[in-house]
């Protein structure tokens, strides 16, 4: 049989402890444990804690493209705020206000081109929409169904997705789509809803959850949107309310969210069922999220209190060092 010294040129490092730091496939002999040692690496999907938000929200809109470039805005503090806040995987700046400070809006794009739709502009619903090119937020054409609560898709400002949301009174089916000048009605949810999760682009989009109109019923309901038409699709493993929203409609997260059970429980979205995964590490309703299954985001909501708690999802794997012996 051969050595390890014959494999790979060396005799095995004889070490009093453990190394703090191994490598994955490091071997050593630990001489205070008499054994040989090695590290092997398992790569684990999991949030873990990032920079605080400068100002604390819940109802709070949010739009980006990975853990490392995300855009917060509006929410409630209290007071309602029009704040809007970038971040670059290491620290949140304060940028340009909304024209209107909003709650309970619906955010779609990207950290340089992004839409706010609808919400409660001092305490009424509202129609509003407000273009951001990066450096400031621009009132353009209206919704034309004002709503709050309300769930969106969009890649950019050039196209978008509203849906869903709460009339004051009643709640509505009612879907839009945004061309980068004026919103048009399509064909409505199978299901009205609102407070709904959401992610996704347009022409692919996905409505998640949400509550029923006497806020009595948490969906657990799941549909899917092609450009023409939303499909009923499996539904979530845990009904809830919102939620931090990630990814496609073949690729998808959803974490946290309200009327759970377990408000800090996160699933995954393969395209066709959902599985639970790891669960944030700061319980929360009202929040938001931006990204991919690989690179998410999950900012403020209420803990209660509001919160500026910032997660970052590694879909890619946090690695982790397991350390096994010769025995």
């Amino acid at each position: 049989m051969a050595t390890y010294k014959e494999i790979k040129g060396t005799q095995i490092e004889v070490l009093a402890s453990d190394p703090s730091n191994p490598v994955e496939g490091q071997v050593w002999y630990n001489s205070t444990d008499n054994v040989v040692k090695g590290a092997a690496l398992t790569a684990v999907a999991a949030w873990s804690t990032g920079a605080s938000m400068n100002t604390a929200r819940t109802q709070v809109s949010g739009a980006g493209t990975s853990n490392t470039s995300a855009l917060a805005f509006g929410g409630e503090g209290p007071p309602t705020t029009g704040a809007t806040e970038s971040y670059n995987g290491s620290a949140w700046t304060e940028v340009n206000d909304l024209n209107s400070a909003k709650q309970l809006a619906a955010g779609t794009g990207t950290q340089t081109s992004a839409l706010s739709m609808g919400g409660l502009v001092s305490s009424v619903k509202s129609a509003n929409t407000e273009s951001w090119n990066g450096t400031s937020w621009t009132e353009v054409n209206n919704l034309n169904t004002a709503r709050r609560d309300l769930g969106s898709a969009g890649a950019d400002t050039t196209a978008a997705l509203a849906f869903g949301g709460n009339l004051s009174p009643g709640i509505t089916a009612n879907t839009e789509s945004w061309n980068g000048t004026s919103w048009t009605e399509v064909n409505d949810l199978n299901t009205s809803r609102i407070l709904p999760g959401s992610t996704g682009t347009q022409p692919s989009a996905l409505c998640i959850g949400g509550y029923n109109s006497a806020f009595t019923v948490v969906y657990d309901l799941t549909e899917s949107w092609n450009g023409t038409s939303w499909t009923e699709v499996n539904d979530l493993n845990s009904a809830r309310v919102g939620g931090a929203g990630a990814g496609t409609t073949t690729a998808a997260l959803l974490g946290g969210g309200g009327d759970t059970p377990n408000p800090a429980v996160t699933e995954e979205w393969d395209g066709s069922t959902w599985t639970e995964t790891s669960d944030l590490n700061t319980a929360r309703s009202g929040l938001a999220g931006s990204g991919t299954t690989t690179s998410a985001l999950a900012f403020g909501g209420n803990v209660p209190p509001p919160s500026a708690a910032t997660e970052e999802w590694n879909g890619a794997g946090v690695s982790i060092t397991k350390t096994f012996t010769d025995s």
